[in-house]
């Protein structure tokens, strides 16, 4: 699938990349913020991705112009090929402080290590030259360590796991009925429980958001089914909240 504008407006444009996944390999998507010429990219993806995903960044704006990586969690789909965004950009990786000494055992060199910051516990502000991203904590869903991002320009909200969807063929809907099935089943096994999504709901709720873009499956785009996520995820019980069930002696 190619690339797909979700803004595109006075400067500033928010793309969903060319889906690099491989066969055999859990679906990701990549995301490129560009505000004024520079840019960040979320969650850059593992080292199968990474020529696909510098070639398509490559067409949006010069790597010089690539200031910042944001990696919402741990997982190898996520920051796997960090080390080679980090040797041949200039750009500055942000990963919870939870992460930052796991984050090298993926192979970074030491003389990129410095360009790995931490994020704080109750997040943080970032300008992209002059635009003013929202890095919101998001612990627990599904990492211990897990942020996401909010673009108040496009009011986009990037959601790493969260919004996860298996198996579907469209890149958007605008409806959540038809989409809970292919939703349900991740997020009961990989959200830690509801006590943490009635949080993220009341966090998320203070925001303006036109569009959820999760790091696998379908972009969520409208106000109405934005309310319709926010409110399934209020609701789910999930995680810790399921786990009687699992925990048996194996016969």
């Amino acid at each position: 699938m190619t690339k797909l504008n979700l803004f595109d407006s006075a400067g500033h444009k928010n793309v969903l990349l060319e889906d690099a996944t491989h066969e055999g390999a859990v679906q990701a998507n990549q995301h490129l913020i560009v505000h004024n010429g520079k840019g960040m990219l979320l969650d850059p993806g593992g080292h199968r991705a990474y020529n696909q995903v510098m070639a398509d960044v490559s067409s949006e704006l010069p790597l010089k112009d690539l200031e910042v990586l944001f990696l919402s969690h741990q997982d190898p789909d996520i920051v796997a090929a960090i080390n080679g965004w980090l040797m041949t950009t200039d750009a500055t990786a942000y990963a919870s402080k939870l992460w930052k000494r796991f984050i090298p055992h993926f192979g970074m060199d030491h003389l990129v290590e410095h360009r790995l910051l931490e994020i704080p516990d109750q997040g943080m502000r970032l300008s992209l030259n002059g635009c003013e991203l929202l890095f919101l904590p998001a612990h627990f869903l599904h990492s211990c360590g897990n942020f996401q991002v909010y673009d108040p320009v496009s009011k986009i909200l990037y959601t790493g796991d969260l919004g996860a969807s298996l198996g579907n063929q469209e890149r958007v809907v605008t409806d959540l009925a038809g989409h809970i099935p292919l939703m349900e089943s991740f997020h009961q096994r990989y959200m830690a429980g509801n006590a943490v999504m009635r949080a993220w709901a009341n966090m998320v709720s203070t925001l303006d958001i036109e569009c959820i873009a999760p790091q696998h499956g379908a972009v969520m785009q409208g106000k109405a089914v934005v309310q319709q996520f926010i409110d399934w995820c209020r609701h789910l019980a999930c995680g810790i909240d399921l786990v009687e069930g699992v925990m048996r002696v194996p016969q």
